[in-house]
């Protein structure tokens, strides 16, 4: 016997359909998130210009043929590239998320939703920088900070309930996918362009976990957003062109997403699309570290303080015990050697040594020459984690979305210092107030690592004013970074 198939082309699937529908008709009324939209901006592009300083970050950058300059092209903040948007979203893409520095959002699946803005701001700006030479009015900076809204929205409501890292998957497909339906509408596309063009982010065979863990971490995941945020460029264009799409791209039997790559399994939605992941994104401010340590590096900072007061030195210590979330054991709980700073910066036992011994913890501290201090190796050795089944139900709680760690240290004398528990770091919404001016003064000190004062100042006196940002020209935004 022959099994048939039916070859009647079916209706988009209502992932795709709820998608396309979003990007194009909701309106974003949340002034919360514009708000937060304006700092994500300043925040993810001072992490980029921070970037700057490390040439394993900038060897990448810059156009494909050495040389080639693009008549209205997007420009790269903070060096001298113009490029087309495919290779200006890789650039930008790649140096926000270098350093592992920019906003998180942790859930079933966590990521870095301003990983989008590679794609939002080189598209945006190569729109702009057209349409003046045309004669014609370009973009403005809300149109940005609304995109930056709805991709935020689409990557973050996906990986509420969809765990992509348990099957294996690298949490960039959500990266490609938001920044297609949000590109493709700043491109005018129609909803059927949308949702064909959304389609092939999904039918694109996705990034393996691979280079985040160990024996193979590595730097590719310094980029892997870039190069997701560039792709979904590449796509948009593509279905711009009037190229077909596939509609039942992840419910076809065989040979869609879900029985490939997600084995079998339908997505599960907790909410529709808003302004929600906005309004409750994590910024990372005081620690360039991941998420799931940011809470444990806070703890250690206060560790380093209470050891000086009581005179104890880091080799007096015989245990430090790390009550944590699972997903923290799951992805950084790290034995062994490190081999390079992408593996450092994913070793919570790392993250918790330095700044116990030297009482700071920043990009630096995980190139070669401060790894190769011996002590944080026999301090990484006497720190163990245990996993806290409050911690990780509160991890996971809609109303919470705590990141907790929990330390305690034991001494060789057999005294210890009282546990310190710390549940929301410093950029979690509950900790609003105290974080933004911080995050304001991440600001100020990563413009005056590439600007002069004069430039600082004017890049200033738009990044915060809400009302002068949104109203303000990409192209002539983009302009003050140059």
């Amino acid at each position: 016997m022959s099994s048939h198939v039916s070859n009647v082309r079916p209706k988009p699937d209502k992932v795709l359909t709820d998608i396309a529908d979003y990007v194009l008709k909701y309106k974003i009324t949340s002034k919360l998130a514009y708000e937060t939209a304006r700092n994500c901006l300043m925040d993810t592009l001072g992490c980029g210009l921070e970037a700057l300083e490390y040439p394993a970050c900038t060897k990448l950058l810059g156009p494909i043929v050495p040389g080639t300059v693009v008549p209205n092209g997007a420009k790269v903040p903070g060096t001298p590239f113009q490029l087309d948007p495919v290779q200006a979203a890789f650039n930008i893409g790649a140096m926000i998320r270098w350093l592992d520095f920019n906003d998180t959002w942790l859930a079933a699946e966590w990521g870095h939703p301003s990983d989008n803005l590679g794609g939002i701001l080189a598209t945006a700006d190569w729109l702009s920088r057209n349409a003046v030479a045309a004669g014609k009015k370009p973009l403005t900076m809300k149109d940005v900070l609304t995109a930056m809204i709805k991709a935020h929205e689409i990557q973050g409501c996906i990986a509420l309930e969809n765990s992509f890292n348990k099957v294996g998957l690298d949490h960039v497909v959500l990266v490609k996918v938001a920044s297609t339906a949000v590109v493709a509408q700043l491109l005018g596309l129609s909803r059927e362009e949308i949702i064909n063009a959304v389609s092939q982010a999904w039918v694109d065979g996705q990034s393996l976990r691979t280079y985040r863990h160990a024996p193979n971490t590595g730097s590719r995941k310094s980029w892997a957003a870039g190069d997701a945020t560039s792709r979904a460029v590449r796509l948009a264009l593509i279905a711009k062109t009037g190229e077909m799409g596939y509609p039942s791209v992840l419910s076809a039997k065989t040979w869609g997403f879900y029985d490939v790559l997600f084995r079998g399994n339908e997505f599960k939605f907790q909410r529709p699309y808003g302004s929600y992941v906005m309004e409750n994104v994590l910024f990372k401010i005081s620690f360039p570290a991941e998420f799931h340590a940011q809470t444990a590096v806070e703890g250690a900072m206060q560790i380093h303080e209470e050891m000086k007061k009581l005179g104890k030195k880091p080799e007096d210590i015989r245990r430090i015990t790390n009550r944590t979330h699972e997903a923290c054991i799951r992805i950084i709980d790290k034995k062994g050697p490190l081999n390079n700073p992408a593996d450092r910066d994913h070793c919570v036992q790392y993250m918790v040594a330095v700044p116990i011994l030297f009482g700071r913890l920043t990009a630096a501290d995980y190139e070669d020459n401060v790894a190769a201090d011996p002590r944080i190796d026999q301090l990484r050795d006497k720190i163990v984690c245990v996993e806290d089944k409050q911690f990780t139900k509160d991890y996971h709680d809609p109303s919470k979305r705590s990141i907790a760690n929990a330390l305690t240290v034991e001494f060789s004398d057999g005294t210890k210092l009282k546990e310190i528990v710390c549940e929301y770091p410093i950029g979690h919404k509950r900790r609003r107030k105290e974080g933004i001016p911080l995050l304001e003064a991440k600001f100020r000190t990563n413009l005056a690592r590439r600007f002069p004062k004069k430039q600082q100042d004017a890049i200033l006196a738009v990044s915060l004013d809400q009302k002068k940002l949104e109203a303000m020209a990409v192209n002539e935004y983009i302009d003050l970074y140059v």
